[in-house]
């Protein structure tokens, strides 16, 4: 679908039936001019003619009770009648969809109908494969909008379930599948795995961070003592260096011989993801990155920081607190079309006060600006001045939320899917207010930037 948005522009859309219309007022306005200078009476007519509505349809609805005079704009206006539904139905959707088309290619009326009923199907499509209820899809649907390659990977994935059944990874619920706490683990495993997979690949570093917290021994290495040092005596280690150095019986130790074993730091923290499920986040594969890094630090904070909390946050026109069991179904909203982080950010800030710790973050991720927020209870949603602009009010609403957050000693860390001016432009405002940092990455760098960055931050070699 994204693709069609970017290919076609409907402005001109509505274009040839207009002038239909206007061809046949005006023959008829003609007639009436002449029927007028023969001394007969047609003000009324002229007048009807005069305040005909102007959009399309509805000045052809009410056309229809008018008595022509003149019998060519009689036959040429029961061509429009014939077609007034399909007229009606092109309407609705330009108005619903028509601003999403910002291609280069102008489409007139009978292909801008076979778009809408291609753009229809495809929704109809989407719907069904969303449900889980893979038996529903019309296989002969897919394979006329995808071709046969699609089809024969839907009865591929059709097997799969099958099998994801037997294994007790998915159990049927009602008219649809969900997966099983055995399902949502081994999927946060497999996500985790991935991510780890591309940064042994790429061998990135990692980043320092304040030392606080717990220590934990690491038995398998350790470096000679320096003063001020916690004295975890790797006491095998000092003996080998004492007898290396003087020998003999008794063994004699001098403090150049002392060895300690390595330390680490470890911070306990509570972080909430804050997840954009607007339906941008569809395109070239920003969602499917974000929800794999949302499932695989779910399944390492689960594995490796238990004492840690971690909530998640979706947020589209309204926000909502996601669990570890609805993430995997999770999608982007194709409903709520506006981008309401500050209700997001709101919402992670109540989780993390019910969740005390020194050390508290918010992790965004996220393609947009923002274009809606709350006031005193209230939504509030407005579009961009222009595209690619900005929504002035609801960027200086969630900057205000920024601060209060700031106040808190809440960091909040930005990931952006998006390099756009505005959206820096943005990012960098909230970024110098809250003293967190931003992140300009890829969908498929998303997981080695995200996952080093948290991990860097829980523990620290001293």
């Amino acid at each position: 679908m994204r693709k069609l948005y970017d290919e076609y522009r409907l402005q001109s859309a509505m274009d040839e039936v207009q002038e239909q219309l206007d061809s046949v007022v005006d023959q008829e306005q003609q007639t009436l001019q002449e029927m007028d200078q023969a001394g007969n009476d047609v003000q009324d007519k002229k007048q009807f003619l005069n305040d005909l509505p102007g959009k399309t349809s509805e000045a052809i609805e009410k056309l229809t009770s008018y008595r022509f005079e003149n019998a060519q704009a009689e036959k040429d206006f029961q061509q429009l009648v014939m077609q007034l539904d399909q007229i009606r139905k092109l309407e609705n959707w330009l108005r619903r969809e028509g601003s999403l088309f910002r291609g280069q290619t102008p489409v007139e009326f009978q292909q801008s109908q076979e778009l809408m009923e291609r753009m229809e199907d495809l929704r109809k499509l989407e719907s069904q494969l969303s449900s889980m209820q893979l038996k529903d899809v019309d296989k002969d649907l897919l394979e006329k909008l995808l071709g046969g390659d699609p089809k024969q990977d839907f009865e591929g994935v059709m097997r799969m379930q099958s099998l994801l059944e037997e294994g007790g990874y998915v159990l049927e619920q009602g008219e649809r599948f969900e997966l099983t706490p055995k399902g949502v683990r081994r999927v946060g495993h497999l996500a985790l795995r991935d991510i780890y997979r591309q940064l042994r690949r790429d061998g990135l570093g990692r980043h320092t961070t304040r030392n606080r917290g717990s220590q934990e021994l690491v038995l398998e290495t350790s470096r000679p003592y320096v003063q001020g040092d916690a004295m975890h005596i790797n006491m095998i280690q000092t003996l080998k260096n004492a007898l290396l150095h003087g020998g003999g019986v008794p063994v004699r130790i001098s403090p150049t011989d002392f060895a300690v074993y390595e330390s680490e730091y470890n911070t306990r923290a509570a972080t909430v993801l804050l997840l954009d499920m607007s339906w941008s986040m569809s395109w070239e594969g920003r969602f499917a990155a974000a929800k794999k890094v949302a499932l695989a630090m779910e399944s390492l904070v689960r594995s490796l920081h238990p004492r840690d909390y971690f909530g998640i946050v979706g947020f589209f026109t309204r926000a909502v607190e996601l669990k570890a069991k609805d993430l995997p179904q999770a999608t982007w909203n194709m409903g709520d079309p506006f981008t309401n982080l500050q209700d997001g950010l709101h919402l992670a800030t109540e989780m993390l006060g019910k969740k005390p710790s020194a050390n508290q973050q918010m992790i965004v991720i996220t393609d947009g600006q923002p274009t809606a927020y709350c006031r005193q209870g209230r939504l509030y949603c407005e579009w961009p001045l222009s595209f690619g602009g900005i929504s002035q009010r609801a960027a200086e609403e969630t900057l205000k939320e920024v601060e209060r957050i700031t106040r808190k000693g809440i960091t909040i860390n930005t990931f952006m899917l998006d390099d756009s001016p505005v959206l820096r432009g943005f990012v960098d405002d909230l970024t110098r207010i809250n003293r967190g940092r931003a992140f300009y990455t890829r969908p498929d760098r998303l997981g080695e930037y995200l996952l080093v960055d948290y991990l860097a931050h829980q523990r620290k070699k001293v």
